[in-house]
């Protein structure tokens, strides 16, 4: 039986999606006027360093969250989450993690109790 979408799946897509949307859009302007995004990230003043810091342990804490919860679990593949955050952004892998999660405890809960 295929995983089903629940509400609570999609939710967590529609988060990713918005997630690689917003982020691509300022990654595209960082190239695009060839600015330094690790110096600007770090090195624009106290507020941006905090949120680029504060991100990155939540990034670094999601990622341990993936790799953990894929094992128990038995999701396969998810160090692919963790890759594609490096080419897209945490704000898209991350809740997309989440939302194939869902459907994967949904698959679950369906094998445990067929016919409910």
């Amino acid at each position: 039986m295929k995983a089903p979408w629940t509400p609570l799946a999609i939710a967590y897509l529609a988060l990713a999606i918005i997630g690689l949307v917003g982020t691509f859009i300022f990654n595209v302007w960082s190239v695009v006027e060839a600015r330094n995004y690790l110096g600007d990230l770090f090195g624009s003043g106290p507020a941006v360093s905090s949120i680029g810091v504060d991100l990155l342990i939540v990034a670094i804490a999601g990622a341990v969250f993936i790799i953990v919860e894929a094992r128990r679990l038995g999701m396969k593949r998810a160090w692919l989450y963790i890759v594609l955050s490096g080419i897209t952004a945490f704000a898209f892998t991350f809740p997309l993690f989440l939302a194939m999660r869902e459907r994967r405890l949904a698959a679950i809960e369906n094998e445990r109790m067929p016919g409910v």
